[in-house]
């Protein structure tokens, strides 16, 4: 594993923090806030390892569902009131407290979202290789 900042991937991280914060800031309800933003979390989750990590990761995107999914029904056992974090607003916004098999989904779209672009860049990036 090669470690390198990226400043293209860390831009999509700030700006995935920027939007991602706005959501939960200025949202109350709907589909922006209860599903756009779980497509998100796992995009800007993915530009933070990506940030740091130069090589690609074989099957990363697989990882990073695997991970939220993990969160999601960890929420399904209460895991912050487990942890003692029942009573910090920050923990239960970051970490979440209630299980929905749609958040799973949204998951899901969002890590497929990072598969496909990622493997179009990948294509034109080896095609451009090829060509010089």
């Amino acid at each position: 594993m090669k470690l390198k900042f990226s400043i293209k991937y860390f831009t999509a991280f700030l700006t995935l923090l920027a939007l991602i914060t706005a959501i939960a800031l200025f949202t109350q309800s709907g589909f922006i806030r209860n599903h756009f933003g779980d497509i998100l979390i796992v995009i800007f989750i993915y530009c933070f390892i990506r940030t740091f990590i130069a090589n690609k990761i074989k099957h990363l995107w697989l990882y990073i569902f695997a991970f939220a999914a993990f969160v999601e029904f960890m929420q399904y056992f209460g895991l912050v009131y487990m942890l003692g974090l029942g009573h910090s607003q920050l923990a239960r916004v970051v970490i979440g407290v209630t299980f929905d098999w749609w958040d799973i989904a949204m998951y899901f779209i969002g890590c497929i979202i990072v598969y496909f672009i990622e493997r179009r860049y990948s294509v034109k990036d080896n095609e451009s290789l090829i060509s010089q």
